[in-house]
């Protein structure tokens, strides 16, 4: 069994950055989980709307079978903002050693770095409904995101206890 590293939070939090350092580093293959949103998703927040649970159903599912198969094989990091519980409880069953991250900031900074992002679905305008629907889970490690990025993966890394 390979260890499965998952990184929350919410958009703008750096969890595709800090992903692939991090995959680079432990030598475990990165999965970006915007990257298995159905088309529909992704119409619906690049046209201003908040997903709602029934748009993520599908997609959970998809990430927790592709999860499952990278647990019993290759390991995996996936970043993927798993704002409630019942979401991570979903992404996270039947698979063996998952360790939970979460990139921890303030709506303000989060904001600023969602404005000046260029060609992302995911809109400014709908980060106070992720900041809503965000359930803190305290079972994570949490990692400031004022650090730098190769700070955070180095306290990843060290709350893991794994060598690079």
């Amino acid at each position: 069994m390979k260890q499965v590293i998952i990184i929350m939070g919410v958009s703008g939090s750096g969890k595709t950055l800090i992903g692939q350092l991090l995959s680079k580093q432990v030598n475990l293959p990165f999965y970006d989980a915007d990257d298995f949103h159905p088309k529909a998703n992704i119409i619906k927040m690049k046209s201003g709307h908040p997903l709602n649970d029934h748009d993520r159903q599908n997609w959970l599912e998809i990430l927790n079978d592709k999860l499952i198969t990278c647990s019993k094989s290759t390991g995996a990091i996936l970043a993927c903002s798993a704002l409630k519980e019942k979401y991570r409880q979903q992404l996270s069953s039947q698979v063996d050693h998952v360790h939970w991250v979460y990139l921890d900031g303030t709506y303000e900074l989060i904001r600023s770095r969602l404005e000046n992002r260029k060609d992302h679905f995911m809109k400014a305008d709908l980060l106070k409904s992720q900041f809503h629907d965000l359930e803190i889970p305290d079972y994570a490690i949490k990692v400031d995101i004022r650090l730098f990025p190769q700070e955070m993966a180095d306290k990843i890394r060290a709350e893991l206890n794994i060598l690079s």
